[in-house]
């Protein structure tokens, strides 16, 4: 059997430029290739690093949905469904909103436990609708991706590894809050982690879960584990690490060089209304010195229009920024992702004003704000980014730690300030050789 497996191509939004497309494959396509390659033919396309190619002969086409990809995902459906040719679609917005209408089948939940079914039941000729994960789902179940197969020429960084799936904590406005994901959170065994890691053959390494920290104990005999292998790495916390000085000390011994964390809001009662509890008590100033006198960088993800949030959180968050020379800062406009707690909330109380998935990337306004207008919504939105990558904000910010200078002025200036330059070079250079450039500085 031929299986084709399509990353749609994303939407853009005005901040970003063709190196947020090449910035990494997809590890879930990936994880399935590695599924069925034995016994199968796979052919994985990401439609933002080329063309899909419509006319080649395949048996099954897989597509992996976000939710700002869906009208795009639905074009290719109908595309292959007119040859004749059985689409299955998965991924976050499909387990969050399993509607199989467009659809020969979809699968809920990890490709794992449903895509094994799929396929059987495609060579017997019985596929379903809807398939979905059946009994418990361990750690021992997450299948490595098939990192052998990712063409590098193409990609900033290939070295991107998942040590679980899921989170503890079900924030609203976050797809952990859907009931596919509720109460899910599992860590993989820690020796396939090494085994990734040793996959790769890169000393830098990006963790990608969605809380790396999501089970504490474990992520300390982790850190442990692969402290005498010499990596420089990066992953994403949730912000009660500030409540955890032990595991910080083993991380940053362990070559931990930076973390994302989302602060959302530096408002805690906007915290409160969509139960982002583990960032309340006023644990962020002790969070940043914590992290910065360990010197592991900041990476801070904000999100902008919460109901408390008024016409001057933008300006209060710039300002706290700059005052703690956060390196790295990723914006957000609130966004009622379909399935989610929010959105629920938000349909039920008719505030949603935008029904276009497309623009559900975080970057179009599509609810009607609290206390503000649309309008201010969004411009303040852009006014953070035009604020913290200006000139004089960038050295402002820089850290104290002369050894985090190099990759702190690379990311904010090649990247932030001037992408669409690096991006140019990129295409003359190859993608990889630019990341390959990146990565050595980083070790300076």
């Amino acid at each position: 059997m031929i299986i084709k497996l399509i990353q749609p191509k994303m939407q853009m939004r005005p901040m970003d430029t063709g190196l947020k497309n090449r910035m990494a494959p997809s590890l879930g396509l990936l994880t399935i290739a590695h599924m069925f390659e034995k016994e199968h033919q796979v052919i994985i396309t990401n439609e933002n690093v080329e063309p899909i190619n419509f006319e080649e002969a395949v048996d099954v086409v897989g597509i992996t949905v976000t939710v700002d990809v869906m009208p795009r995902a639905l074009e290719i459906s109908e595309k292959y469904r007119k040859l004749g040719i059985p689409v299955v679609a998965g991924g976050i917005h499909i387990t969050a909103c399993p509607d199989s209408e467009a659809f020969d089948a979809v699968s809920v939940g990890i490709a794992e436990k449903t895509w094994p079914d799929i396929i059987k039941d495609l060579e017997e000729g019985k596929l379903k609708k809807v398939y979905g994960c059946s009994g418990r789902i361990t750690g021992k179940d997450i299948v490595s991706p098939a990192y052998h197969l990712i063409d590098k020429s193409k990609y900033l960084y290939c070295n991107i590894i998942s040590t679980s799936r899921g989170c503890p904590f079900q924030c609203d406005f976050c797809y952990n809050s859907c009931g596919g994901y509720k109460d899910f959170y599992v860590n993989r065994p820690i020796e396939d982690v090494m085994g990734d890691i040793r996959a790769i053959h890169k000393k830098h390494v990006m963790f990608i879960d969605d809380n790396f920290i999501g089970n504490p104990q474990w992520t300390l005999e982790f850190v442990r584990a692969i402290k005498p292998m010499g990596l420089k790495w990066n992953a994403a916390v949730s912000a009660n690490i500030a409540d955890m000085p032990e595991l910080l000390d083993e991380m940053a011994e362990a070559g931990c060089q930076s973390l994302f964390i989302g602060f959302e809001s530096l408002n805690e009662k906007a915290l409160a209304k969509v139960h982002k509890g583990q960032n309340t008590g006023g644990k962020y100033e002790r969070l940043v010195e914590a992290l910065h006198s360990r010197g592991i960088m900041i990476n801070a993800s904000f999100v902008f229009g919460l109901d408390e949030d008024d016409a001057s959180t933008f300006r209060t968050t710039v300002e706290w920024i700059v005052k703690h020379k956060i390196e790295t800062v990723t914006s957000h406009i609130l966004t009622p992702y379909p399935g989610t707690e929010l959105y629920r909330r938000f349909q039920e109380s008719g505030r949603i004003t935008d029904e276009d998935l497309s623009h559900y990337n975080t970057a179009h306004v599509v609810f009607e704000p609290a206390n503000m207008t649309a309008e201010e919504l969004y411009n303040g939105y852009l006014d953070v980014y035009k604020e913290v990558y200006s000139f004089k904000n960038i050295l402002k910010r820089r850290p104290e730690s002369r050894k985090q200078r190099i990759p702190y002025f690379l990311f904010n200036f090649f990247y932030r300030k001037y992408g669409r330059f690096t991006d140019k070079l990129c295409r003359m250079v190859t993608y990889e050789k630019i990341g390959w450039i990146a990565e050595r500085w980083s070790y300076r």
